[in-house]
């Protein structure tokens, strides 16, 4: 290829990357739905975006490096500590039995359907083990089913992957070196992969630390340095023993993420932009090099694969997983109709299909198309069904507002109680002790200590709360903590609202909207609190008392909205109403 074909390839690759997603998050669906086909119509319609022109031998390597930062990337969201009791025992059994089931269910089906030659069906048998967390995560966020839930299939997907591709780089060997009349036991492969990738993982931890820890590079260096060390630990994993560096990059993502004294800017905007980057890159990439001719009759049998993961594997895995667990019968359905494929299946298909059809082996031309095929289908149908099942089976999060309340004066205690009152599971946060005390005094739950600055520092989500109030007698706090807890909530932020003019520093130049009415600041709260007026909580239908003040209306199926510059919920007959004034007792 000229240079200028190089560079419309390149630049029209990452035009239709980004496009893809910006257009499936405007559609509201999961961004493989629209990256998978635009790929493979532009591989169709112009050679400009195949990957195998453009970067010739470079691009398998470049692959395997991409999937290792992603998979990197995954392993910082897994919080050991999060995962107990019977969930951790549902995520041992979904990969102990989910590995074995559909990897035979997968070789038998592509032998009987498919037409594959033993060896072909084995490789996609241990190709279509993996789901992946680039497929999984978003879906679930889509769907956002109950936390326990989420928790199970985000650990499945993100351990299965490292998992599927040391088995798929097994059997490819075994395959290969029976082909050549050599033989090694594939216990003793599978071993010294194994041992390769925890080495390497634990080896690029120790280069983090002393990144992160001795030399405290800050948040724009350390991340990047985080970048430079998986890239170079998956590559020297991979220079030893083959598709090794994705166990090394998930080891090193895991024990970052649950090493207490490792204070680690893990998942900051730029590293995420990276991460989205590489994933809509490799799917329009991969799905280039699939022509409409390698598809030409494979769509049926592929289909009767599809059905017998979808339908037959998956329900069995989940249903012997979940056994004699206190899973609710909706949770155990539903983790046996969320099975998706991603970005590792076809990784590791067009990494293996054209060396084992390059040693003459009989169907491998088909495990490329077949593993495009079986992403395409799976996350299609999940996709569209996953919601409405999860509504169906009854395991979507609650829609009520569990709000976290920052702060610990006498009034914000007070706010906490009537909302409490209300109904509202009510979480607190305060810096200081005797606050603390107060809060636990008082009966209200008291989130851990490191809570927020684990949030505020280091991205990690705050797991159900899906509304924070700022309410501190520090304004620049309040508004700096509203900036940095936005990736951290999933649902909105707001401050109480600073004096005018302020003697804060950056409170009155930034922040998220602030709370009540503009007379509402910080010290006519506190002056109105201190004087003897209370915060109660009142029936929608009652009339407002004199010399009362709105502060929040919490509606009839639990949403909490707050009065703010934008918006004053009036409440309605079945509605709570929450109110500052003399004399106001909670009336419900």
């Amino acid at each position: 290829m000229t240079t200028d074909q190089i560079l419309i390839g390149l630049s029209l690759t990452f035009v239709l990357a980004v496009g893809s997603q910006v257009l499936a998050s405007r559609l509201r669906i999961p961004a493989l739905i629209v990256l998978l086909p635009v790929g493979f119509a532009a591989g169709a319609l112009t050679s400009d975006v195949n990957p195998n022109l453009l970067l010739g031998p470079a691009f398998q390597p470049l692959v395997s490096l991409a999937v290792a930062v992603i998979l990197y990337d995954a392993g910082l969201a897994l919080d050991v500590h999060k995962l107990t009791g019977h969930a951790r025992h549902v995520v041992g059994r979904l990969i102990g039995l989910g590995v074995p089931v559909t990897f035979a269910a997968a070789t038998v089906v592509a032998m009987l359907a498919v037409g594959m030659s033993r060896q072909a069906a084995l490789m996609i048998g241990a190709i279509l083990v993996v789901s992946g967390p680039t497929v999984v995560g978003p879906l679930l966020n889509f769907v956002r089913p109950r936390e326990r839930l989420q928790r199970i299939l985000a650990w499945e997907g993100s351990l299965i992957d490292p998992v599927g591709a040391i088995l798929g780089a097994v059997v490819f060997h075994a395959i290969v070196a029976n082909a050549e009349d050599g033989h090694q036991s594939d216990l003793v492969q599978f071993l010294a992969s194994l041992a390769v990738g925890l080495v390497g993982g634990l080896a690029g931890t120790l280069v983090l630390v002393f990144l992160l820890r001795i030399l405290k590079l800050g948040e724009v260096l350390g991340t990047t340095a985080q970048l430079a060390t998986v890239i170079g630990v998956a590559a020297v994993c991979d220079l030893i023993r083959e598709d090794t560096g994705l166990i090394g990059a998930i080891v090193m993502g895991l024990t970052a993420a649950n090493l207490k004294a490792f204070d680690i800017p893990a998942r900051r905007p730029f590293f995420e932009t990276v991460v989205q980057l590489i994933i809509g890159l490799l799917f329009i990439s991969i799905s280039a090099t699939v022509t409409p001719a390698s598809l030409r009759h494979l769509f049926l049998p592929t289909l009767g694969l599809v059905a017998a993961l979808v339908l037959i594997a998956r329900p069995l895995v989940a249903w012997a997983s979940t056994l004699r667990t206190d899973l609710t019968r909706g949770e155990r359905g539903f983790i046996g109709w969320m099975a998706p494929r991603g970005i590792v299946a076809a990784a590791t298909a067009s990494t293996f299909a054209p060396a084992l059809a390059a040693k003459g082996i009989g169907g491998a031309e088909k495990i490329l198309p077949v593993t495009f095929l079986v992403i395409v289908l799976t996350v299609t149908l999940y996709g569209l069904t996953a919601a409405p099942v999860a509504k169906w089976l009854r395991v979507v999060r609650a829609s009520r507002t569990r709000p976290l309340l920052v702060g610990g004066d006498p009034w914000v205690i007070e706010l906490g109680t009537a909302l409490r009152s209300a109904g509202l599971d009510v979480l607190m946060w305060a810096g200081v002790d005797t606050q603390r005390q107060k809060i636990k005094d008082a009966g209200l739950e008291l989130t851990p200590g490191e809570l927020l600055a684990a949030a505020t520092e280091g991205g990690a989500l705050l797991e159900g709360v899906n509304m924070v109030l700022l309410l501190t007698n520090e304004d620049d706090f309040n508004a700096l903590s509203s900036m940095m807890l936005r990736e951290s909530v999933d649902g909105p932020i707001y401050r109480l609202r600073p004096p005018q003019p302020s003697h804060g520093v950056v409170a009155p130049f930034t922040g998220r909207e602030p709370l009540f009415d503009e007379a509402l600041n910080r010290p006519a709260v506190l002056q109105r609190h201190g004087t003897g007026e209370h915060i109660a909580a009142r029936r929608g239908r009652d009339p407002l008392p004199a010399g009362s003040d709105l502060l929040f209306t919490i509606r009839a199926d639990g949403r909490l909205i707050p009065v703010t510059d934008q918006e004053r919920p009036d409440p309605q007959a079945n509605d709570i109403a929450i109110l500052l004034g003399p004399g106001l007792t909670t009336s419900l």
